[in-house]
């Protein structure tokens, strides 16, 4: 049977920080942890809790698949993913710029 790799999910954690615009303090504040902790976590020095991971995902509204999934066997894009939720932090009127740009180049 092959083994599978180690599972290092800190450039994912930090792609997702920081699609959603905030600095690694104000990820902290927001999840309750230490500075230093999630610059650990984004560095593969440390693995986040459970409890942390929860969290992450309810504090920037994704699913655990988002930040495994590359180690899942699922279909779905990560970077689609990253890109949506930053979509969501839009205004409404970018968002709209953006939807009639996409039809445009899908004509």
């Amino acid at each position: 049977m092959k083994k599978e790799k180690s599972v290092k999910i800190g450039k994912t954690l930090k792609d997702i920080r920081k699609s959603n615009g905030y600095t690694q303090e104000e990820m902290a504040e927001k999840i309750e942890c230490s500075t230093r902790y999630i610059s650990d976590i984004e560095q593969d020095r440390s693995k986040p809790s459970y409890e942390v991971l929860i969290r992450i995902c309810n504090s920037f509204n994704i699913g655990m698949n988002e930040i495994f999934s590359e180690y899942l066997k699922i279909t779905g894009n990560r970077e689609e993913n990253l890109s949506l939720v930053g979509f969501n932090k839009l205004s409404e009127k970018n968002k709209e710029t953006i939807i009639h740009l996409i039809e445009y180049f899908n004509k």
